[in-house]
């Protein structure tokens, strides 16, 4: 089926659902580290319906998709936890890689005897959390829902000709290095937010994301990709860009670097049915706390196509 590419300007909907009964947060050891986890619909789920499983961004615990409970069906199963470290969760210094991270999440989900199929939903750097979750565990994924995901496709090649032709002198791996780097120096963060923030340092030094560039093709799964296109620069951007004089020319840059993202996801997707790329003009990065309508719409779609192929 020729993949969809979806250009969105406006939204002016209303969804009206049931709202799910999400669970009190709980606690659970996994590996002798307790593990915090909240639950909605289970109770509904039928034999071989997917769950949907939520991974956030970098140091966001599982509450940062609380936006999206409201507008998600009341027979719609899912599970939102927070990673070891993060939120109510414990720390664990064993967990040194993004493998380990991803053996941890499915660890938790067998020890809850929450059985397959799982539809992944991923925002920013959970967005390579989940792909790289659907290729270790492939017969066990129904669908993946990207919600403005980090470009982990992006090369050197790549990011050295964005420099060259918007005339920028760092390019964003280099940027997305300083980035943890800088905040790693903050004397406040917490202990378990520094330890992620030095395990994805060490997935992307001195080669980014060195552990997803063999990763094998997709299942032919449903997959949805929500992308923020042409996004406002930022006040933080580039007053970074100043004080740091990383002489990048914001708006070109990240035009070119838009443009690569969507080419790298169009292309992981390309095989998939069901599958669609959204493009969203002027949006943030938080699409889901943006316009959490729009993302529980898509999201419920997703879904419905993971029930009709899984």
């Amino acid at each position: 089926m020729k993949l969809m590419i979806i250009l969105i300007f406006i939204t002016s909907f209303t969804i009206s659902f049931v709202y799910p009964q999400v669970s009190e947060r709980k606690l659970i050891s996994i590996n002798n580290k307790n593990m915090a986890y909240s639950t909605f619909g289970l109770e509904g789920r039928k034999t071989g319906e997917p769950i949907v499983v939520f991974e956030s961004g970098l140091g966001s615990s599982g509450g940062s998709n609380g936006s999206l409970f409201p507008f998600i069906q009341n027979n719609f199963a899912g599970i939102v936890y927070d990673r070891n470290g993060i939120g109510e969760s414990e720390l664990d210094s064993t967990i040194r890689s993004d493998a380990d991270v991803i053996k941890r999440l499915h660890d938790l989900l067998t020890t809850l005897k929450i059985s397959p199929p799982y539809l992944l939903v991923g925002h920013s750097i959970g967005g390579p959390f989940i792909r790289l979750f659907a290729s270790k565990y492939p017969e066990e994924i129904a669908g993946l829902f990207f919600i403005d995901p980090t470009d982990f496709m992006l090369t050197k090649e790549e990011d050295d000709e964005v420099k060259s032709k918007t005339g920028s002198r760092t390019g964003y791996q280099e940027l997305l290095s300083i980035n943890l780097q800088n905040i790693l120096k903050d004397p406040t963060i917490s202990r378990g937010f520094r330890h992620e923030l030095k395990r994805e340092l060490d997935e992307s030094t001195p080669n980014f994301f060195k552990n997803y560039t063999s990763l094998p093709p997709l299942p032919d799964i449903p997959v949805t990709v929500m992308i923020a296109y042409n996004k406002h620069i930022e006040q933080y951007e580039t007053k970074m860009n100043e004080e740091l004089q990383l002489g990048i020319n914001l708006i070109p840059w990240w035009k070119a670097l838009d443009h690569l993202r969507i080419e790298h996801y169009a292309e992981m997707i390309k095989n998939n049915r069901n599958s669609k790329l959204i493009l969203l003009p002027r949006y943030s990065h938080g699409i889901h706390q943006q316009d959490p309508k729009l993302v529980a719409e898509a999201l419920i779609a997703t879904y419905k196509s993971c029930l009709r192929s899984y």
